[in-house]
């Protein structure tokens, strides 16, 4: 199974994709997990990505593309995958295309987790994390000491993109520039829309429903 995981900054794409993850026995392909990686360890493109992060900057598209053909064309992958944030953007997704054509790899689906703006900015700001276990609590359903871990009894903190006003931007700059995806992967047929809102199970099961179309 040969999936892409695509929705809004705090749409529940990284829950999903973990039960995906084990429902099909496939590798969860996260950008920034590879991307943090290359880095730490040192790898060419990792050094190149870092050069650009370290003045602020975005890494450039034939950096991220080249980290994830790497990733592709290991033996990790050929049963299938679940790439999940990226493409974010048309150009990214042509360019993904030359490495599936490359690969001789076919996407079996795109699935998009489709959650309104309000929702998302209201979860993303009950959301707080582990400075120790990397944990993630949401106050709207967890019961939680802002100060302590419930887990581990680590320090928990807010990230400074999870605060509303933040949130908001990230959400504008999506719209603008990732949202025109969406119509690119229409046009192949594999877009699968599912409704993000709800309990987890909820929207995994639809999930399934579409991919099982």
């Amino acid at each position: 199974m040969r999936l892409l995981l695509f929705g809004p900054p705090g749409g529940g794409k990284g829950t999903q994709a973990t039960l995906l993850k084990e429902k099909y026995t496939i590798p969860h392909i996260s950008t920034g997990d590879i991307l943090r990686k290359s880095v730490s360890d040192g790898t060419t493109l990792g050094v190149r990505a870092k050069e650009h992060m370290d003045k602020g900057k975005l890494v450039p598209d034939d950096i991220m593309i080249g980290l994830v053909g790497e990733v592709l064309k290991s033996g990790d992958c050929n049963n299938g995958f679940i790439l999940d944030g990226f493409p974010r953007t048309v150009a990214q997704a042509e360019a993904l295309d030359v490495v599936f054509k490359e690969l001789d790899i076919e996407l079996d689906a795109v699935i998009y987790v489709k959650v309104d703006q309000e929702e998302i900015i209201s979860r993303l700001s009950q959301r707080w994390m582990c400075r120790s276990c990397n944990n993630i609590f949401n106050t709207a359903i967890d019961t939680i000491d802002h100060n302590e871990c419930p887990k581990c009894g680590g320090i928990l903190y807010q990230r400074d993109d999870d605060k509303p006003d933040v949130v908001k931007q990230r959400l504008d700059i999506y719209e603008k520039t990732t949202l025109p995806v969406l119509n690119y992967y229409n046009t192949t047929g594999k877009l699968i829309e599912v409704d993000g809102t709800g309990n987890v199970r909820e929207v995994y099961n639809r999930i399934l429903a579409g991919v099982q179309k």
